[in-house]
């Protein structure tokens, strides 16, 4: 196996595909990078049993094989070689070589029969969307994720077909995060899949503010996304996501209507003296004004009043902090309307004449 690529050209697949693979490893091969030359193609594939990465190139002077290299090893070595250098690996026995200019490396490598690659992933659904869509939509909702929770169908991100309709919803408990958009293409039956955390971030890390297209393939166990030269795969989370719909309040009927920015700046500045534990401000929501309160066990106390667009007499509701800038971070509008029913409802949050976006924060006793 060899081949010649700029360094630039090896750079770029390397960091699509070398954040999948985990540092620490039960199996040996699984800290490797599997390498394919075939005709002018390399592939490189990165695999940590859950999530499957595989990035192409283009390369000069190729023969044809495969084998296994340290994936963080080649990729430090071909970032800090220099600008413009002219890389070449070539395969020795099992020892790879990678020569630059004047730098010389020699690498161990295992063999490639012993990688395990995702083949067929029995594909049920195809939905091709823009790249700048599906970026947008986990990026509004993947905060929401729940991490390391026992409920282990809360540590991914829902992706629910129907009709005509995408949604990308997460929740932890405590909050929910749901943004939608509408397919060219109709559905032929509902589907939900729950793609895991790790897949999640990793797919945020490979979108780009591009004007391209990405072709989304539903399994029975796994999702693929397709991306240009990126191959992305996936196994989802086998498990029940909870009726998110029953949590977005009904009847929610006070609205108040903020600016974002003026709002979110508020909050940081009164979560400063909140309590570190619970984290909680109280909103006090008045004709045209809207207070938030922050206390701490220190008996230290901050107050933030802004003017609003609202009718509301004589309401107060505790919230978390965090999550409601987490929320306001996430919405896009100068303006956003926080609705409410009662004292001990949860808040919707979305911008202003939208629905495609929801943000659902439940209340905090304090």
């Amino acid at each position: 196996m060899r081949f010649i690529l700029p360094r630039e050209a090896l750079l770029k697949p390397l960091q699509q595909v070398v954040g999948v693979v985990e540092r620490r490893q039960t199996l040996p091969v699984l800290s490797n990078l599997l390498v394919h030359v075939a005709g002018e193609t390399v592939t490189f594939t990165g695999t940590d049993l859950e999530v499957e990465m595989v990035a192409r190139a283009t390369a000069e002077d190729p023969r044809d094989g495969e084998v296994t290299i340290p994936a963080r090893k080649l990729f430090d070595i071909c970032r800090a070689l220099p600008d413009g250098a002219r890389v070449k690996l070539e395969q020795n026995g099992d020892r790879v070589s990678i020569s630059a200019g004047r730098s010389r490396f020699t690498l161990a490598t295992l063999p490639a029969s012993e990688f395990p690659v995702i083949e067929n992933i029995d594909v049920v659904e195809r939905v091709s969307l823009a790249e700048a869509v599906l970026k947008d939509l986990i990026g509004r909702t993947a905060f929401a994720m729940a991490h390391q929770d026992v409920r282990y169908y809360l540590n991914g991100l829902l992706l629910d077909l129907r009709d005509k309709t995408l949604r990308c919803v997460a929740t932890d408990g405590h909050r929910l995060a749901l943004c939608e958009t509408t397919l060219e293409t109709e559905i032929a039956a509902r589907r939900q899949i729950i793609i895991p955390r790790k897949g999640v971030l990793e797919l945020q890390g490979l979108f780009e503010a591009g004007e391209g297209l990405v072709e989304l393939e539903l399994g029975r166990n796994h999702v693929r996304v397709r991306r240009g030269s990126v191959t992305f795969t996936s196994k989802l989370i086998d498990g029940r996501f909870p009726d998110y719909e029953a949590v977005i309040p009904i009847g929610a009927d006070k609205d108040i209507q903020v600016g974002r920015e003026e709002l979110r700046f508020a909050l940081q500045r009164a979560a400063i003296l909140s309590n570190e534990k619970y984290r909680g401000v109280k909103l006090e929501v008045n004709p045209n004004r809207l207070r938030i309160v922050a206390h701490n066990p220190e008996q230290e106390e901050a107050v933030e009043e802004l003017e609003v667009t609202t009718s509301v007499s004589d309401l107060s509701v505790g919230f978390n902090v965090n999550y409601l800038m987490d929320a306001l971070a996430a919405l896009s509008g100068d303006e956003v309307v926080l609705s409410l029913r009662d004292a001990q409802s949860s808040c919707l949050l979305r911008k202003v004449g939208s629905d495609d976006t929801r943000h659902v924060v439940m209340p905090l006793r304090l």
